[in-house]
C-alpha cells in the first residue's frame, strides 16, 4: 500500500445536493470521497478498514474532515449545510479526542450548525453508554445527527432510539421502484409518520426518476438526494442554490385533494432562539404568562423542537435561580431542555394532520413548518376543531355505501384538471346488467356487488389518483400519474377481476349455465349475463375543454356498453 498521509492530497471529495422536495432549494450537500484507488484500495470501504486495523483512523478522518471543510467553504452558498459520513469506529479508537472538529471550525470561520455527521447502522456500537456520551457531547457543540442508509443494517431503530438524532436517510433499496412496489411504500410511509412525529426530518437517497420523486413527495419525505436531482460534483461551481428549473419541480401537475389547513387555526407562537441563555427562557415565560411552552429555532428559523415551562421551574423558582440563569457555566445547559415535537409542513393538509395527531397521546399540539421554517402551532383544540369539521365534510360528500367521494368532489377534480390543463384519464364504470341480478338476489346481493367493487378500485389504484363513487353501480376515476396505454391496461385487469369476484354471489346453478333467468324491463322474463363492468377512458390532453368532455363522455358511455372491453376516447391537443 502507498504511504497514506504522504498521498492524501490524492484523495478529493465529490458534493451530492440535498434538496427540499417541495421548493427544490438546496438545503445541503453529502461530502462523498473519491480517488482512494489511487492509494491502491478498490472500495471506500476497503480504504477505512484498512485505516482502522493501522490505528490511523482518528488521525487520517480528521485530516479529510479539514479537507471537506475547505472544499465545501469554496462552494459559498448561505445556510448550506454539509452532510460527512463518519466511520462509527472513529468513537471507538485509542486516540479519539473532543474537540478536534470545534477547533478545526474555529480556525476556518465555520459555524458548528452547519456540519451534520453521518453515522451508518454496519458498525454496532458494544460500549453503548461511551457512544451516547459522544454523540451529546457532538450535540452540545451544535452539529446535527443524521442515520445514514436506514433500514438496511440490522441495529437502525436501536441507532435511532440512543443517538437523538436530527434526520434519517432512507437506503436507496427502500426508494428504487418505490412508486410501484407497495412493500416498499409502506415500509417508507410508517418511517416517515414515526420520523415526523418524533420531530425528525427524512432525507431519500437514490432518487432517480419522477415516479419515484412523486411518491416520496406523496409520501412527505421531507428532502431528496439522488441522480434526478444531480450527480455527484467534484466541481463547486456545479452546486446551485436551487433546483426549481428542473421540470418536476417546476411541473408537478398532479393535484391533491386533501383539504388545506385554514390558517385560522394556526397560532403563531413567539418562538425562542437556540442561542438564547437561560435567563432569556425565565425573562420569555414572564413575559408570555399565556405559554407554558415556547417552540425553539436556529438562526434560520428551522424548529429544534420545544421547552416546557415545567421542565424549568424548579430552577426558575429556585432562590437564586434567575441570577444564577445569567452565569456563563448556565448558558450551554438550554439545549438540555429541547425536546423533540411532531411537525408537519402547511401544504400536507387537514388529512396528514390529523394522522399524525391521532398517532399521539400527550402531544399538546402540532407544529407548523413553511419550506422547513417554523409557521405557527396547532393547538389541540383546534385540532380537535379541525377534526369535527373534516370528519362533517367527508360524511356529507362521501357515499354511504362505499365511503368513497361523491358528486361534489368529482366536480372539485374536473373544475381543477381543465382549469389548470392537467393531462388525466378519467374512467367511467357501468356495471352490466345490474337491475336483474337485483330483481333475482334482492338489493342486499347488489349491495355486495357494489362493495366488491369498491374494494378492488381501492386495492388496485394508487393513491395518486381519485376513485369516487357516483352512485348506484357508477364509479369514476381520475388518472393523473398514468399515460392511455397504461390506464388500458389497468382497467381491463379490473374488468377481469370484478367478473371472477362477484361470481361468489351467484348460486352455483346460475354459475354452471352462465346466465340467470330474470324478468326485463317489460315484465318479461328472459336470460341474462352474469354480473360485468363495462369502462369509458376519457384521455385529456392540454387544452380541452369541459364543455366538450361533457358531450364526449354521454357519447362514450354509451358505446362502452358495446364492448367487453375498455372503450376509450382522446379530447384536446
Amino acid at each position: 500500500m502507498t504511504n497514506i498521509v504522504s498521498n492524501i492530497d490524492k484523495l478529493d471529495f465529490a458534493f451530492q445536493p440535498i434538496v427540499n422536495t417541495y421548493s427544490g432549494k438546496i438545503f445541503a450537500v453529502e461530502a462523498l470521497i473519491r480517488n482512494t484507488h489511487y492509494l491502491g484500495f478498490n472500495e471506500i470501504s476497503d480504504f477505512f478498514d484498512y485505516i482502522y486495523r493501522k490505528e490511523m483512523l482518528f488521525e487520517i478522518d480528521n485530516i479529510l474532515r479539514e479537507k471537506a471543510l475547505k472544499k465545501y467553504k469554496k462552494i459559498g452558498i448561505k445556510d448550506l449545510k454539509l452532510f460527512y459520513n463518519v466511520d462509527n469506529r472513529f468513537f471507538t479508537v485509542k486516540d479519539f479526542k473532543l474537540g478536534t472538529t470545534f477547533k478545526l471550525l474555529q480556525k476556518l470561520d465555520i459555524g458548528a450548525d452547519k456540519l451534520c455527521f453521518e453515522l451508518t447502522e454496519h458498525f454496532k456500537f458494544d460500549d453503548q453508554k461511551l457512544f451516547v456520551d459522544i454523540i451529546n457531547s457532538y450535540k452540545k457543540y451544535g452539529y446535527s445527527i443524521a442515520i445514514d442508509d436506514f433500514g438496511t443494517g440490522i441495529s437502525g431503530l436501536h441507532l435511532l432510539y440512543i443517538s437523538d438524532t436530527n434526520y434519517i436517510k432512507i437506503d436507496k433499496f427502500f426508494i428504487q421502484n418505490i412508486n410501484i412496489d407497495h412493500k416498499k411504500k409502506l415500509f417508507c410511509a410508517s418511517l416517515v409518520d414515526m420520523a415526523h412525529i418524533m420531530g425528525i426530518k427524512v432525507i431519500a437517497e437514490g432518487v432517480e426518476n419522477i415516479a419515484e420523486y412523486y411518491t416520496c413527495k406523496d409520501l412527505k419525505i421531507d428532502f431528496i438526494q439522488g441522480y434526478l436531482v444531480s450527480k455527484p460534483t467534484l466541481n463547486v461551481e456545479d452546486i446551485k442554490k436551487s433546483y426549481t428549473k428542473l421540470k418536476f419541480f417546476k411541473e408537478d401537475k398532479r393535484v391533491s385533494f386533501n383539504n388545506k389547513i385554514d390558517k385560522s387555526y394556526i397560532e403563531r407562537i413567539e418562538p425562542i432562539s437556540d442561542s438564547s441563555t437561560l435567563h432569556d427562557l425565565f425573562i420569555y415565560f414572564k413575559e408570555h404568562t399565556r405559554n407554558t411552552f415556547v417552540p425553539v429555532v436556529d438562526k434560520n428559523s428551522n424548529i429544534l423542537g420545544a421547552i416546557y415551562e415545567v421542565d424549568i421551574k424548579k430552577i426558575s423558582y429556585s432562590q437564586y435561580g434567575l441570577a444564577l440563569s445569567k452565569n456563563d457555566s448556565f448558558r450551554a445547559k438550554l439545549k438540555h431542555f429541547i425536546k423533540p415535537v411532531p411537525q408537519i409542513d402547511i401544504k400536507w393538509g387537514i388529512d396528514k394532520a390529523l394522522e399524525i395527531f391521532h398517532m399521539m397521546n400527550d402531544a399538546k399540539g402540532i407544529y407548523v413548518t413553511k419550506e422547513n421554517k417554523y409557521y405557527g402551532f396547532i393547538s389541540l383544540n383546534n385540532l380537535l376543531s379541525l377534526s369535527y369539521k373534516r370528519n362533517l365534510e367527508i360524511a356529507q360528500n362521501q357515499n354511504p355505501l362505499t365511503k368513497l367521494p361523491g358528486n361534489k368532489q368529482i366536480e372539485v377534480f374536473l373544475h381543477t384538471v381543465f382549469s389548470e390543463n392537467l393531462y388525466s384519464n378519467i374512467v367511467y364504470f357501468d356495471f352490466n346488467d345490474f337491475k336483474p341480478f337485483n330483481d333475482k338476489y334482492g338489493f342486499r346481493q347488489g349491495d355486495r356487488a357494489i362493495l366488491i367493487f369498491s374494494e378492488l378500485l381501492q386495492k388496485t389504484i394508487s393513491s395518486e389518483n381519485f376513485i369516487a363513487h357516483i352512485g348506484g353501480d357508477d364509479f369514476f376515476i381520475g388518472f393523473l400519474d398514468k399515460t392511455y396505454e397504461e390506464v388500458y391496461e389497468i382497467v381491463k385487469v379490473l374488468m377481469k377481476t370484478f367478473e371472477i369476484n362477484v361470481s361468489s354471489l351467484y348460486s352455483q346453478e346460475d354459475v354452471n349455465r352462465k346466465y340467470i333467468i330474470a324478468k326485463d324491463r317489460f315484465g318479461v322474463e328472459r336470460s341474462f349475463n352474469l354480473l360485468s363492468v363495462c369502462a369509458a377512458i376519457v384521455e385529456i390532453n392540454e387544452k380541452a375543454s369541459e364543455e366538450k368532455f361533457n358531450e364526449m363522455l354521454g357519447k362514450i358511455k354509451k358505446q362502452s356498453k358495446l364492448y367487453s372491453l375498455p372503450y376509450g376516447i382522446s379530447i384536446g391537443v
